[in-house]
């Protein structure tokens, strides 16, 4: 009796032992299970953090890379317009600077023109007072006979007036045509008509005072008579 008093109660703290065990281990794998939820879910946690970060980077990225390109675009706008007023002001510089050029061309030759002008007037005067006195050699040495040519004096004449001849001719002051030569009322004056056969109508039979040309221009017309 005693025996199997003792038997049961054996089995009865087996039994109990074992359901402690079991609540042990449910109790142990309900643990496990919650702590691995709790790893999941701070897994996801971080995870959810870095997408959050990474997308926060990206988002933080493609501010800065859209601030970089405005700020490229405004540097470029900048640069285009700063180079554009440059080019105008090269422009305005050099339009400035081919018309003061062209003026002052203009200025030169205008200059030069005055100056070749009122040498030409001073050339000129200085010449129209000399060829009186070539005119009155002229006439000096028309009235030498040919026995006097032979004398020194009129030898000395005639020397005096060749000199004067060739410095003329050294300026560029040459006596012009006019005997034999068709009237040219810018050369000549015509101070006399006639009639001579032997010439044609127009035409210059005589001169009775030789005139001058300075280059191309004339210093004093000839006097002459003209054919009808």
């Amino acid at each position: 009796m005693e025996k199997e008093t003792v038997m049961k109660e054996q089995e009865k703290e087996s039994t109990n032992q074992t359901k402690d065990k079991e609540e042990n281990v449910t109790e142990n794998d309900v643990a496990m299970d919650t702590e691995e939820n709790v790893n999941i879910d701070a897994l996801f946690e971080d995870t959810a953090e870095d997408n959050t970060e990474n997308q926060d980077d990206e988002a933080e990225s493609e501010k800065k890379e859209k601030q970089n390109k405005a700020n490229k675009s405004l540097f470029k706008n900048s640069k285009s317009k700063e180079l554009a007023a440059k080019d105008q002001k090269i422009e305005e510089l050099t339009d400035r600077l081919m018309r003061t050029m062209a003026e002052f061309d203009n200025y030169r030759k205008r200059t030069e023109k005055e100056k070749s002008q009122m040498y030409d007037m001073g050339v000129k005067a200085i010449i129209e007072k000399l060829l009186p006195i070539v005119d009155n050699f002229e006439r000096g040495l028309g009235t030498i006979t040919e026995k006097e040519k032979e004398s020194g004096f009129a030898q000395g004449i005639e020397m005096i007036y060749k000199q004067l001849l060739a410095a003329f001719d050294e300026i560029g002051v040459k006596p012009i045509d006019a005997v034999g030569k068709e009237f040219d009322p810018n050369l000549h004056n015509a101070v006399m008509h006639g009639e001579d056969e032997s010439l044609g109508e127009n035409i210059v039979s005589d001169e009775f005072q030789k005139g001058y040309l300075y280059r191309d221009i004339v210093i004093r017309h000839s006097m002459v008579k003209v054919v009808n």
